[in-house]
This record gives structure tokens, C-alpha cells and sequence, in this order.
């Protein structure tokens, strides 16, 4: 399925976006769930730092390290089911579900997309 130009723009908009708020969701996990302050910003800060570097590694356009289209995808619920769990261990229990399907929808919407365009050859 090929997405129309401009919904494929908004939608790549939407990933991006989802891609900050998971990495922000993690900091948020991170500072919530210890009680020293020391050990809450280590978690803050390291959280989201693995999550950024396991996706710029192999998920970001621009990987270091090209893995097949399901390594792609494993990155990705890797990390937006690790936000999801975070909101869900942050007693947010609708905002991980919203947050769950918004992110399948955009991933599916994606490489669908992505996956017309391969066969078209463009």
C-alpha cells in the first residue's frame, strides 16, 4: 500500500515524534523509580541513552549497522513496547495502550509504504 505524498509526510512527522516521546517517556520511568537521587539520574539519563543507541545502531535511516527490515521492526518494538511498559509501571495504564497502537499503526502504515515503494523500484 502506497501512502499519498502528504500522508506519508505526516506520517514519518508522527514517528519522529513518537521516537521523542519514548525516549522521554524512559527518562520519566528512569527518575520515577528509585528514591536516591543519584541512583533516579543515572536511570533518567541511561534509559533513554540505550534506547537512542540501540536505535541509531540499527533502526534510525542513517543506521551504523544495516540489519534486515524484521531486525528494523524488532528495534522498534523493543523499544516502543519498552515505553509502553514504562507508562504502564508509571500507573498509566491508558496512556501505554494509546501510546502501544499509535506506534503499531505508524510502524505498520511505514513499511507497508516502504515495501510498495521496493516493489515499485523506487
Amino acid at each position: 500500500m502506497k501512502l499519498p505524498a502528504p500522508l506519508r509526510v505526516l506520517n514519518e512527522g508522527l514517528a519522529f515524534l513518537l521516537e521523542l516521546a519514548a525516549l522521554a517517556v524512559l527518562a520519566w520511568w528512569g527518575w520515577e523509580s528509585a528514591e536516591n537521587v543519584a541512583l533516579r539520574l543515572l536511570l533518567a539519563v541511561a534509559a533513554p541513552a540505550v534506547a537512542a543507541v540501540i536505535w541509531g545502531l540499527f533502526a534510525a535511516p542513517k543506521a551504523r549497522i544495516r540489519v534486515p527490515l524484521a531486525g528494523v521492526l524488532a528495534v522498534k518494538a523493543l523499544v516502543f513496547g519498552a515505553a509502553a511498559v514504562a507508562l504502564q509501571a508509571l500507573d498509566r495504564p491508558v496512556w501505554a495502550v494509546v501510546f502501544a497502537v499509535v506506534a503499531l499503526v505508524n510502524t505498520a502504515l511505514a513499511t507497508a509504504d516502504r515495501r510498495a515503494a521496493v516493489r515499485r523500484g523506487a
